[in-house]
């Protein structure tokens, strides 16, 4: 047999083979890789804001502020770098699917836009609330020489929830925070916070803050962001943001306005996690902070039950 015709025998073996693997696959479908099976509460571990996923098998959720763009939306900062100060004024814009910033927001938590700053070391933690003028978000920021996590929570008018991040540059000699050590008790202006609640991966946590001054209960915390408390929770390492919800609300009837400040969200991995508490007193806002450590577990015996709870 000479080469041309070898050739063309050839060739149409291959084609066969490759029609029969192809109709074998549209047989079979896609191999799916599947989620792990526990049931996430909504945005506990994606920012605060996705929808359960039970049927979804193939989904992956990826925790919130990780991303300066998702769903269409993106965070852009007007300066990627700033000098160090008190007082820094910081421009940002949230572009929409349209490429247009973004100018209709829903309010959540009493705010249109809720502005999360930590140090990547966690040290400088601040939240606030920019004013929107256009598109245009703007505030003022202390900080001091390094890398920032800045983190925009908010839900653009006719689109889902999300938290997006991004790092901002500041100049100057960076001096290192002492690293944070495993801590259940804080104090803050003469009030002492204790923690009580364990965190471990995939099961949801109930977590109780109780708020004390000069040893005695405090027992008249004022409301702040719709609450009496407002929590957030940052991963170590990659600094993934973990909404966190309070449990109860002011005027609900049975919510207390202390000393007992009640919440819950799980965590999606084993590791340690920042948690910072912001309570308003006096007329005073003040932030507690934590460092607790997350099991690799779901145990939900050990952790508070069946995970199920209403708020």
């Amino acid at each position: 047999m000479n080469t041309p015709t070898r050739l063309a025998g050839f060739g149409a073996v291959a084609a066969a083979v490759f029609g029969i693997a192809l109709l074998a696959g549209r047989a079979i479908g896609p191999v799916e890789v599947e989620k792990p099976g526990h049931d996430t509460h909504a945005g506990d571990a994606t920012g605060g804001h996705a929808e359960h996923q039970q049927d979804a098998g193939t989904t992956t959720e990826i925790p919130g502020g990780l991303m300066t763009s998702q769903d269409g939306y993106t965070l852009t900062l007007d300066h990627a770098q700033a000098a160090a100060g008190a007082a820094v004024p910081v421009s940002f814009t949230i572009t929409g699917p349209d490429g247009a910033p973004v100018t209709s927001y829903d309010v959540q938590h009493d705010k249109r836009l809720h502005l999360i700053a930590v140090r990547r070391d966690f040290s400088g933690f601040q939240h606030v609330h920019p004013t929107l003028d256009g598109g245009t978000w703007s505030t003022d920021l202390a900080l001091t020489p390094g890398t920032w996590r800045l983190f925009a929570d908010f839900k653009a008018t006719g689109g889902e929830a999300l938290t997006l991040g991004t790092d901002l540059a500041v100049d100057g000699a960076f001096e290192a925070a002492t690293p944070a050590q495993e801590n259940r008790t804080a104090t803050v202006d003469g009030y002492r916070v204790t923690l009580d609640g364990d965190l471990s991966a995939g099961a949801d946590a109930r977590l109780t803050l109780s708020v004390s001054k000069d040893g005695k209960p405090v027992t008249d915390l004022q409301p702040y962001l719709g609450a009496y408390g407002h929590l957030v929770a940052l991963r170590s390492g990659d600094l993934a943001y973990l909404h966190v919800h309070p449990d109860g609300e002011p005027g609900d009837g049975t919510t207390q306005p202390g000393p007992d400040v009640v919440f819950h969200t799980a965590v999606p991995s084993a590791g340690t996690y920042h948690l910072y508490l912001d309570f308003q007193h006096d007329g005073v806002v003040r932030t507690a902070a934590f460092t607790v450590t997350a099991g690799d577990t779901g145990d939900e015996e050990k952790h508070g039950g069946s995970g199920e709870h209403g708020h």
